[in-house]
């Protein structure tokens, strides 16, 4: 059976598609990125999916002239790579998904989830809002996708400590190497079960 075919939609650096791809070229995550979605002309995600070899579709919210909703602009672009999975990895829009691909997208967020999410929580804010809140714990989740920012079905948790000394950076840091672990694990359990 080939390995499972995954789109990953990205607006800023690509850290998370960077882990990505550096799983699936050495093997330790069994699936194959065949194209990125960026929002973001110029992003830095943009150079790593090049200098991967993986092609790339650059979809800004805003087209000069008249242009169809960027929804559907995604989902053209997004339908363009077949993929069996859709990946968002520092994506930072509401993306409405359709029916075609309900179930088969999967997000990352950087705190535990119900905590911590919503609009306008992302980045560095969420990790400014645990330290503010004086939690002993934070984490990342990973779930599906849904209509809304952060509300979809959980497929996983990590918790990380929050130490008396941390920082937003060094907080971040931590949840980061995280979510290294945790969204490939993700992605392997959504995709075997799909593979059933």
């Amino acid at each position: 059976m080939p390995p499972p075919r995954l789109v990953v939609l990205v607006s800023g650096g690509g850290t998370t598609l960077q882990n990505l791809l550096d799983r699936t070229a050495d093997g330790r995550l069994d699936a194959r990125i065949v194209g990125v979605v960026c929002s973001k002309p110029g992003a830095t995600a943009v150079e790593r999916a090049v200098a991967a070899g993986v092609p790339v579709e650059v979809v800004p919210p805003k087209q000069p002239g008249p242009a169809s909703p960027f929804g559907d602009r995604v989902w053209a672009a997004v339908r363009g790579f077949a993929p069996d999975l859709v990946v968002l990895g520092g994506w930072l829009h509401l993306l409405p998904i359709p029916d075609d691909f309900r179930g088969r997208v999967l997000n990352i967020h950087p705190s535990l989830l119900p905590a911590f999410g919503g609009k306008g929580m992302y980045g560095r804010r969420v990790h400014e809002a645990v330290l503010a809140s004086g939690a002993t714990e934070s984490g990342c989740t990973v779930h599906f996708a849904d209509d809304a920012y952060d509300t979809g079905p959980v497929v996983l948790q990590q918790a990380v400590p929050v130490r008396p000394d941390d920082t937003p950076d060094t907080l971040a840091a931590r949840v980061f190497d995280a979510e290294c672990e945790a969204y490939p694990e993700a992605i392997r359990r959504v995709t075997s079960q799909m593979a059933r």
